[in-house]
């Protein structure tokens, strides 16, 4: 049973994504980039920060509203989802977690009043193993001087803080990585590439090279060789919101196919009234409710402080794969018009596979829940 809070956060979410977001989805496509104007009223709306205390600008919402927000959201624009998800969690999460009071207001703060953050922790040789790192931080007297490269890093481009991880300390592996946050426009920080993308293609993600950027020493975020634990400890969070991603576009796909199933008539009547067509619907419908209930189970648990990595990753495992299926037939449901771009659908299909990609691939979310339940 959800709360008066979280139903109010839903439908606001909803009338947003399906006033603003979703009738100019296919133009932001077109031109490839997020309009400022969108992201001021994310901010307004309290959806950048939406887990974050108010005592730092944030909407102080729980997990199982953040999640039904961003499923609005993704319905709407999978590219906008991305932004919001992303800058969440894990952005604002780690900041707000491991990060001191100072820079809570100096660089969290910001990010609840339309700032935007990166998160950067991939790099081209180093995706799922995060342990992999290459990118170096050397310790200067005023701090750390940085220098790599990273990968795939959502929002680089529009944005105004990331998050990132470097090694200060070879010897010591994984213990040796951690945690900065910088300013996108300090010197030495580069966007040297926009990746051109199968889908999701308004929300830019960026190949990034870091040449002699210097971080002051009050830009560490919690101990030195902490790092790899803070960038672990974002995951519940982060396969929650990409699940839900997920769970959207597949929702917005299955409402247009339904929707066109009653309206288009073959063989005398609705096409809805073919029973190849009713048994098409019905899994999708089932597989769309198996999922989102899996989310809401995640976020749940999360709201409680329970563990739920293994809940986290079966969430986004079930919802990427489903997402998949359901935009795909979705298509099948429309035939030739669910192939053209004026249906939508083939842009719903083309956003959804990353989900199966970022914040862990499917294969990763297999390991993770094979660990978790691996017999004594």
């Amino acid at each position: 049973m959800l709360t008066e809070e979280q139903i109010m956060i839903r439908d606001m979410a909803r009338d947003y994504a399906t006033t603003r977001l979703a009738p100019s989805a296919a133009a932001r496509e077109k031109a490839g980039e997020i309009e400022p104007e969108v992201v001021s009223e994310l901010a307004e709306l309290g959806f950048l920060g939406m887990t974050v205390s108010p005592d730092w600008g944030g909407a102080g919402a729980d997990y199982v509203a953040y999640a039904l927000a961003l499923m609005e959201i993704a319905a709407g624009d999978g590219s906008v989802s991305t932004l919001v998800s992303v800058h969440n969690a894990p952005v604002c999460t780690v900041l707000e977690r491991f990060g001191t009071d100072d820079q809570r207001e100096r660089w969290l703060r910001p990010l609840t009043e339309g700032a935007v953050g990166s998160f950067a922790l991939t790099e081209p040789q180093a995706g799922s193993d995060a342990s992999a790192l290459k990118t170096r931080a050397a310790r200067t007297n005023a701090g750390w001087r940085v220098n790599g490269a990273k990968q795939f890093i959502s929002s680089a481009r529009i944005g105004q803080t990331t998050v990132l991880f470097a090694v200060t300390d070879p010897d010591k592996g994984k213990k040796g990585i951690s945690c900065f946050v910088t300013a996108n426009a300090a010197s030495g920080y580069d966007v040297v590439r926009i990746e051109q993308k199968l889908g999701q293609k308004a929300s830019d993600s960026c190949a990034l090279a870091f040449t002699d950027l210097d971080i002051p020493i009050d830009q560490l975020i919690g101990d030195e060789g902490q790092g790899y634990m803070i960038a672990l400890s974002s995951l519940e969070a982060g396969r929650i919101g990409i699940a839900a991603q997920a769970v959207g576009l597949a929702q917005a796909a299955y409402e247009r196919a339904l929707a066109y199933a009653g309206d288009r008539s073959a063989f005398g009547g609705p096409i809805f009234d073919l029973q190849a067509v009713q048994f098409r619907l019905a899994e999708m419908a089932t597989d769309l409710e198996a999922s989102r209930q899996l989310v809401l189970n995640a976020a749940t648990m999360k709201d409680r402080g329970e563990p739920c990595l293994k809940e986290a990753c079966m969430a986004k495992l079930h919802a990427a794969q489903m997402a998949e299926r359901v935009t795909s037939e979705a298509i099948q449901v429309l035939g030739g018009y669910g192939y053209l771009a004026d249906y939508e659908i083939e842009r719903m299909y083309r956003d959804q596979k990353v989900c199966q990609i970022y914040e862990g691939t499917n294969d990763i979310q297999k390991l993770i829940i094979a660990r978790q339940i691996r017999p004594n």
